[in-house]
């Protein structure tokens, strides 16, 4: 009779039994620690530390959350919720897990089952019996497992109905949040609502106490007027009287103004009769703007004009000074608008001779001038048809219409399309009369629009030209541009020597 040794046992065991492990994924490095209990039950050994089920886990989060409830503002609450929402999701995955873990566990204790079912028709006696304990033991875990499996399910219900009403609280926290939104919006609405009412209501009455405030004062002003009339009615003559001798007055003093003008003139021309016996020239001519001046002997033994050496000056109407007007050197002097108000003078040197010469009066303006201005004042850019008699001092021999511009900020100088000259106001700008020239110079002036580049224009009337220089004049002082002739600036004393 062979005997069997636990050799022989161990080794038929390792050729016998196949290795349970190549196919399957273990959860944990070990082997769970079971013992055996009442009833041949295995009882899972408990740690120390007390595990919390997934179940109690998500109990107290649920209880913490309704308790926080009411002290959590409602977008709080449904954030809280979509948190909650998001642990069962988790939680959903973690049983999940543990499903596919419990189905390792079975298809572990099949195999080793199996192995150990074979093992048992291979060994006999003790080795027998310890592999049908260990199969015994097989069995009761798997009955355990089973019961574990159960309870997961259970807890897996469990775990999805609540996810499901997390998901619906959080839906519901989304709707009142929109709620409380729409709600709130409403509210600013109604509040821009009615601050706009309270706004019109505010301006209507202003408006009403504006339009109540001019009607006040109009009826004020009838009853003013309706006491007037009330007065006339009561004394109509003596009113009537007091606008008669008004009217009178105001006649007698015009008339003697005119008067006293013209008397004044007489007493000039006079003088200047009495002057001329022993005076060899005077001067002639219409002492106002537009028209010209001329000096004309008087006696027959007067020198030649042009043996004289001759210069005028604009004398101030109050005496004190006298002003030099540079190149009017000629025998005749057409004034501009620099002479109006002012007294012209003519020295006039002969063989160590000085003889002056001074108009009657101050220089008069030109009827109408003044309104005429005024009217192209309104106009950006205002134009006058002009001839070139003179380009740098010589003569120019073509008489073509040319057109003269004076623009707000700059005067201009064309031919049809083509520009002549074309100058922005500045400091070596000039513009003034013609000083000489015949019995055109009331028509003419002189423009120089830079160093080097001068024009003499004529115009077609007095009244053009001297528009021309009153608006040229006006235009440059607004850009801060005193525009005159050559050394107009300079005054001299009345005593001073020519």
């Amino acid at each position: 009779m062979t005997r069997v040794g636990r050799d022989f046992g161990d080794t038929m065991q390792k050729d016998a039994v196949p290795a349970v492990s190549a196919d399957v994924i273990f959860s944990s490095s070990r082997f769970p620690n079971y013992k055996i209990g009442a009833n041949n039950q295995i009882v899972e050994a408990k740690d120390e530390q007390k595990v919390l089920s997934m179940k109690e886990v998500v109990a107290r989060e649920t209880a913490q959350l309704l308790e926080q409830q009411k002290r959590l503002s409602v977008r709080d609450l449904a954030s809280k919720f979509e948190k909650g929402l998001a642990a069962a999701a988790k939680l959903s995955e973690e049983a999940r897990l543990r499903e596919a873990a419990s189905l390792e566990k079975h298809v572990l204790l099949k195999k080793l089952r199996d192995a150990l079912e074979s093992l048992k028709g291979r060994v006999a006696g003790r080795n027998k019996d310890d592999v049908e304990d260990a199969i015994s033991m097989v069995e009761a875990l798997a009955v355990q497992l089973t019961q574990r499996e159960g309870e997961l399910m259970q807890e897996k219900a469990e775990v999805k109905k609540l996810a499901n009403f997390l998901k619906q609280a959080s839906e519901d926290a989304k709707k009142l949040v929109d709620e409380e939104r729409a709600f709130a919006r409403a509210e600013i609405e109604n509040a821009r609502a009615a601050v706009q009412r309270v706004e019109e209501a505010l301006q209507e009455q202003e408006q009403m106490s504006r339009a109540s405030g001019k009607q006040d004062l109009e009826e004020l002003m009838k009853e003013v007027q309706e006491a007037r009339r009330i007065k006339m009615l009561h004394q109509p003559s003596k009113v009537m009287d007091m606008e008669h001798e008004l009217r009178a007055l105001r006649a007698q003093l015009t008339e003697k103004s005119k008067n006293s003008v013209r008397l004044q003139k007489e007493l000039a021309i006079s003088k200047r009769g009495l002057e001329q016996n022993s005076q060899l020239y005077e001067l002639d001519g219409p002492e106002a703007l537009g028209s010209y001046l001329r000096i004309q002997p008087c006696s027959d033994d007067a020198p030649e004009l042009s043996k004289c050496s001759i210069q005028w000056y604009r004398v101030s109407s109050q005496g004190g000074k006298k002003e030099l007007i540079s190149g009017a050197i000629k025998s005749v002097y057409a004034p501009e608008p620099f002479d109006v108000g002012r007294i012209l003078q003519a020295d006039i040197i002969l063989e160590g001779q000085w003889l002056t010469l001074t108009t009657a009066g101050p220089i008069d303006p030109a009827a109408g001038l003044g309104s005429y201005v005024e009217a192209l004042v309104r106009k950006h850019d205002i134009e006058f048809n002009v001839v070139i008699t003179q380009m740098n001092g010589v003569n120019h021999p073509s008489e073509s219409i040319h057109v003269f511009h004076v623009g707000k900020m700059r005067i201009k100088l064309c031919k049809g399309k083509t520009t002549i000259a074309k100058e922005y106001f500045s400091t070596s700008m000039q513009l003034c009369g013609v000083r000489g020239g015949g019995n055109a110079a009331a028509q003419a002036l002189f423009w120089q629009a830079k160093q080097g580049l001068s024009f003499v224009l004529a115009f077609e009337s007095e009244r053009e030209r001297n528009a021309a220089i009153m608006l040229a004049r006006r235009f440059a002082f607004d850009c801060n541009i005193m525009l005159a002739g050559p050394d107009d600036r300079a005054p001299l004393e009345t005593n001073g020597a020519p």
